[in-house]
């Protein structure tokens, strides 16, 4: 084993020998930017290893070491808040207290006839007894096990769903309250309860813990993606999955998704008081050995923590691609054409049997995937906000490699995704990079001078995506961009404009330190850029942060791409541009870009710019309304399956269109 000290962040790890510098970062909870996916052509992966420059992806740690990471002092902030709406808490998951009477003598029922009648009968309801019994599963251990528990304790806390009892547990009297059982004024302490929701992001991990007795949020935990080191967007990892496998794919984001769990837990239990967190410990050591059991049985190694046996539901969305990789299914029907899924109906699973460790019959629920590239997170979204149930009319645009779009209202809705490509993540950019410290957001040219923030005040490193349609729509501004993209910088390269002289970022010093291995490496480097087509290398941006004639072009080739999708479903749903009444913008990228500048450079019509709603992490709201409210979660699904689908790649317009939006021309 060997420590890796990371000195701007203060955070060190025990990793084994041979693990790459790469693979280190993200264990430690940071944001490396690896567009290329780790094979060391994009060159955007620069630290310094006890001093010298390398490439992370490409170098092992072989001892301990400490590890500089330029432009970073911190990790960067994760979105995890999103529009919020209020919702009946209406869950699938019911918790009810019953008595576990003894029965008369000559009494003719079961044990477990008994408590099914106790937990699922309504005296309001003619529903017969036989009925009842017949849609509820028999849990054989559960029902063995009633007798022993009517002894020991009377009252209990039955946590079930619509046909399962998913467990029992005692229910304990407060320290003023009688041990005898007074219908009115009982006092007792209930066992803990929780859901979780996971939105599985391709660059980051969402994860919340909510109460599964009132719907509350308690705790709130992400992370960096680990597959992140095998690919930089889902077509990479993919094709990583189909030469390799998925194991490792899914076996290194479910460990993550454990931790998230696990650190959930222990965020939510700082907040119980000791007392009764006390008398539960005492009482929970058989179901910890039952736990512990069936996990470690089913699962080869779980180490247990307390509280992830408290959580009785886990929702997960992600994109298609990371639901199937998730669920250890092959992407091969996403790589070729016609990109359909594997799967597109919403899941109930058994969460054991895919690598979550919650409690040992806890459910995962995930919700249907629409079509193609337009995944179960754009269910999560439409759950958030609702246009299905809306007069008006409504556009949702959550924009990344894949740009997804729906647009309608409660009359009918249409949904398609737009391959806008990685250009405003940062890929393919010469100085672009993801939303991390050190990052340009925003750019302004007023009287005669450029002004820039970076993300956290850092010194620039380079351009997020925020910043890069910032620049793009200043420079147009400024007269030094054609309409046609033909940049004219009025600086010493034509064809390269200047935001941030070399001196001014973070780069430079790294420059000045280089010892003449990293110099060849360096070169190395380029070399290999060159020969892949790549294009440009983080080594390249130690001349400044700017914007080249080829970023112009990749600039163009993202937004006409989503201009046109927005187009052509405009057209699908006979809907004009005047007609849509708010135009919903999801996710980071989203909740950061400038409405004005996104349609000055032509990506949304002009026409939106005074309607535009930045709604931030709705996917991840999504998740959670699944957890509160089944009825809600259904109407979702019914929603999917009628909802009209446009395959752009099939459009036999697309091409025009595409066309036609790649200027800037207003």
């Amino acid at each position: 084993m060997a420590k890796v000290y990371f000195v701007r962040e203060e955070i060190s790890i025990e990793i084994p020998v041979g693990t790459s510098v790469l693979e280190a970062e993200i264990q430690a909870g940071l944001a490396p930017d690896v567009p290329c996916g780790g094979q060391g052509t994009c060159g955007k992966c620069l630290v310094k290893v006890d001093g010298k420059p390398v490439l992370a992806c490409q170098t092992k740690v072989e001892k301990d070491c400490q590890v500089e990471i330029p432009g970073k002092k911190n990790r960067g902030k994760i979105l995890s808040e999103g529009f919020s709406r209020k919702v009946n808490f209406q869950p699938e998951l019911q918790v009810k207290t019953v008595w576990l009477e003894k029965p008369e003598t000559g009494e003719k029922k079961s044990e477990w006839e008994r408590l099914v009648e106790a937990v699922y009968e309504n005296p309001e309801t003619e529903k017969a007894s036989h009925t009842i019994q017949r849609n509820i599963k028999t849990d054989i251990e559960i029902a063995g096990s009633l007798y022993k528990k009517r002894i020991s304790e009377a009252e209990w806390d039955v946590i079930y769903i619509d046909d399962e009892i998913l467990d029992l547990q005692p229910c304990f009297a407060s320290q003023d309250a009688s041990k005898e059982r007074q219908e009115d004024n009982y006092k007792g302490v209930h066992p803990l309860l929780f859901t979780a929701s996971i939105d599985l992001g391709t660059t980051t991990i969402v994860g919340y813990l909510l109460d599964g007795r009132t719907g509350e949020t308690l705790a709130v935990e992400s992370r960096m993606n680990p597959q992140m080191q095998y690919g930089g967007d889902v077509i990479q990892r993919a094709n990583y999955a189909l030469e390799h496998g998925e194991d490792v794919l899914s076996a290194c984001v479910r460990k993550v998704i454990n931790e998230i769990l696990e650190s959930l837990s222990v965020k939510a239990r700082k907040a119980l008081p000791i007392d009764i967190e006390n008398r539960k410990n005492e009482v929970t050591n058989e179901k910890k050995e039952a736990n512990e059991q069936a996990v470690n049985g089913k699962l080869g190694s779980a180490e247990w923590m307390p509280g992830v046996e408290d959580i009785y539901q886990v929702s997960l969305v992600g994109n298609t691609c990371m639901h199937h990789l998730f669920l250890g299914i092959s992407p091969a029907s996403l790589v070729h054409a016609p990109y359909t899924p594997a799967i597109s109906q919403s899941l109930t699973l058994r969460a054991a049997d895919y690598g979550i460790h919650i409690h040992q019959k806890g459910q995962l629920l995930l919700l249907p995937n629409i079509a193609g590239y337009i995944g179960a997170d754009t269910s999560g979204c439409l759950l958030a906000l609702r246009q299905d149930l809306k007069d008006e009319i409504t556009l949702m645009l959550d924009i990344g490699t894949n740009t997804e779009m729906i647009l309608g209202n409660k009359y009918g809705l249409a949904a398609c995704s737009a391959a806008s490509g990685p250009a405003f993540e940062g890929a393919k950019i010469q100085c672009g990079m993801r939303g991390l410290p050190g990052a340009i957001d925003h750019v302004k040219y007023e009287d005669g001078k450029w002004q820039y923030t970076t993300i956290g005040g850092e010194k620039p490193v380079g351009l997020c995506g925020s910043g890069l349609i910032d620049l793009v729509a200043e420079l147009l501004r400024a007269g030094l961009l054609e309409e046609n993209g033909i940049l004219h910088s009025g600086q010493e390269r034509s064809d390269t404009f200047m935001l941030v002289p070399p001196q001014e970022t973070v780069f430079a010093q790294c420059e000045q330190n280089m010892s003449e291995d990293a110099q060849s490496e360096k070169t190395e480097c380029l070399q290999r850029n060159e020969k892949n087509g790549s294009g440009q290398s983080r080594f390249e941006n130690d001349c400044g942060v700017c914007l080249t004639q080829k970023d112009i072009g990749e600039v163009q080739l993202a937004k006409a791409a989503i201009a046109a999708g927005i187009q052509l479903l405009l057209k699908k749903r006979n809907i004009e541009e005047s007609q849509i009444q708010t135009v919903y913008l999801a996710g980071g990228f989203g909740n950061y870009m400038n409405a004005e500048n996104a349609a000055r450079i032509g990506l949304i019509p002009e026409s939106f710019v005074k309607k535009v709603q930045c709604v931030g992490n709705i996917a991840g709201e999504g998740a959670k309304i699944a957890l509160l409210n089944k009825n809600e979660r259904h109407e979702i699904e019914n929603a999917v399956r009628n909802m009209e689908f446009l395959e752009l790649a099939a459009c036999p317009e697309f091409q025009d269109c595409f066309v036609d939006e790649l200027g800037f021309e207003r």
